[in-house]
Formats: C-alpha cells, structure tokens, sequence
C-alpha cells in the first residue's frame, strides 16, 4: 500500500494543477440582489429603517441632553458624535440622499449648539441654533413622510380636553 501512494500522488497533483489555471466566469447575481430597489415603494420602509433608527437614538440624546446641567453634557455629546459619525457611515440609496443629508444637519447643528452652551455662548447664538436644529429636523420628517407615502392628517377642531371643560358652562347658558 505505501509503494502505491507515490503513484496515486503524482495524477492528483496533475489534475490540481490542472484544474488551478482554469478560469471560472463570474457567476451571475442572485435572483434577489439582481432585482433587489432598495428605493421601490415596497422596500423604502426597510430601507428608511437603518437611518431613522440613528436619527431616534439621537433625538433620545437630545432629549436626555435638554435636561442636563452644562457640567454633565460632554458624555451625552460624545454619545451623540458617536450617532452621528454611525449616521455618516451609512451608505444610503440615492432615494435616501436628501433625508441622510437633513439628519446630518440636524444633528451637527445640535452638537454645535450644545458645545457651544458648554462653551458659554449668548442666548441669542443658543436661541438661533436650536432653531436651525429644529428646522432641519421638520425638513427630515417632511422628508421621510414623502418617501413613506404617509399622508398627515392637518391638527383641526379644539382638543378634546377643551371641549369637556367647555361643555357644562355651554349646557348652563340658556
């Protein structure tokens, strides 16, 4: 058996050195990545999901951050760099672009206003950086409701707390 092993050796090597300098052609994609739109109405809310789950855990933050002394608001705004450079990272579908492009805004423009209260910034440069942060996030949510196909319904009538109170002075009025 050990004298027939050298002889079975030199075919196998043969026929891997053989088979070694074939080309193989690239196989065509898979069914699902050939056909797979990341921006069709059917996969955009799958899509969305990896971007507006930053843009939560940053809103989390922010909120978390709003009710902090300035003494413990470096953490929370090392926490919201480490959201925003994750957001960066994402590698959005062009249908995505624009609303990648409102979340980064919103959430540089919080950073920096919030560095810049830790800093000891006026109330003015504060007031206008909270508003610039708030308008790029309604441009945000403007922006993921279209791609959504979400219709808002507009706020109509008076709230129904309102209207309780309201009733029983209204009933005694003849």
């Amino acid at each position: 058996m050990k004298k027939l092993i050298p002889y079975l050796l030199l075919p196998i090597i043969l026929i891997i050195c053989a088979c070694s300098n074939q080309q193989f052609q690239a196989q065509p994609p898979s069914t699902f990545t050939a056909f797979f739109d990341p921006c069709t109405s059917n996969n955009l809310p799958t899509s969305v999901q990896g971007i507006n789950d930053l843009m939560r855990e940053f809103d989390d933050a922010s909120q978390l951050a709003s009710n902090l002394p300035a003494e413990q608001l470096p953490e929370v705004i090392s926490n919201m760099q480490r959201i925003r450079r994750a957001t960066e990272d994402i590698q959005a579908p062009t249908c995505l672009e624009t609303l990648k492009s409102h979340e980064l805004n919103h959430m540089n423009i919080m950073i920096d206003t919030l560095l810049a209260f830790v800093g000891g910034a006026d109330q003015a440069t504060l007031k206008n950086g909270l508003a610039h942060a708030r308008e790029e996030h309604n441009l945000y949510s403007v922006e993921i409701v279209r791609l959504l196909g979400v219709t808002l319904a507009p706020l109509t009538g008076t709230p129904p707390s309102s209207i309780d109170a309201e009733t029983p002075a209204a009933s005694s009025t003849p």
